[in-house]
């Protein structure tokens, strides 16, 4: 009795701990980046974990500036925004016709999309498809490749939430004469704001990080995303760990920014197909 009576507190007391080990090995970096990117090149350099002497918001004006982040800024908007709106809706779209669909047929085309994730990318064979078809070192061309990339682990993300959305809805359509894709804009689409959130920040994120991608298939330094300009910056700054750093926070602002405001729906999205009944 005496041991079940000391197992829950000490059960929850290790997940407390387990919880600030793994919450310490995020912010404690990210404090270092952001008290550094306001030190003088001589603090930033020591890289201690001190509030600077000074506060120097110039480095920011000067990072913006010499690291062409403006640009660059516009880019990253661009592919993240424009290839994480469009694998929602396609990744959406699919999967309410698979989820729908009983046949061998939609479930081998969903095992076949869920072989993707496990894939390698062929970066030869992808740069020689899109020189063919003149898309290489275009922004068209980068977006369609993270609307390719992407759908597949949308679907996957997506696929167990569709059990929650009532077939008998796309019954109630079908009676009154709607079309298919009328019902899934106009009916369907509407209730799955939880998924889609989750899959466009997921998705925003992945697409806002990558750096091998863009190195690949961007060859104009004016259409390079934030993270080749970082590449950049640092290899003329080296030495200035103060302007690195800050640097690295107006990259990885906006990203916090969007899981800050979106992480309720997250969670919603990821955990709405989990449990059923």
């Amino acid at each position: 009795m005496k041991n079940n009576r000391f197992a829950g507190p000490v059960q929850a007391a290790l997940r407390q701990i387990i919880a600030l080990v793994l919450s310490a090995a995020v912010v404690v970096p990210m404090y270092m980046v952001l008290v550094n990117s306001f030190k003088t090149r001589r603090e930033g350099n020591l890289m201690r974990m001190t509030l600077p002497a000074e506060w120097l918001w110039e480095n920011y004006s000067t990072v913006i500036e010499q690291g062409k982040l403006v640009s660059s800024f516009f880019n990253s908007c661009l592919y993240a925004f424009s290839g994480s709106a469009g694998v929602v809706f396609i990744a959406a779209l699919a999967t309410w016709v698979l989820s729908r669909r009983t046949d061998r047929g939609a479930k081998r085309i969903y095992l076949f999309l869920i072989v993707g994730l496990f894939l390698p990318v062929n970066f030869v064979t992808l740069i020689r498809i899109m020189s063919a078809l003149g898309l290489y070192g275009t922004r068209i061309g980068i977006i369609l490749y993270y609307l390719g990339a992407n759908t597949a682990f949308s679907v996957f993300v997506s696929y167990g939430y569709f059990g929650n959305v009532p077939r008998e809805l796309d019954e109630a359509a079908v009676i009154d004469g709607v079309g298919p894709f009328r019902t899934f804009v106009s009916v369907i689409f509407p209730l799955l704001k939880p998924i889609c959130v989750t899959v466009f920040v997921l998705t925003f994120i992945g697409i806002w990080s990558d750096f091998t991608t863009p190195l690949y298939l961007i060859n104009k330094t004016s259409q390079w995303p934030m993270n080749l300009a970082i590449y950049n910056f640092f290899g003329r700054y080296s030495q200035q760990w103060n302007l690195v750093f800050a640097d690295i926070m107006v990259t990885v602002l906006p990203v916090f920014v969007i899981y800050l405001f979106c992480q309720k729906q997250i969670v919603s999205g990821l955990t709405s197909g989990s449990v059923k009944g």
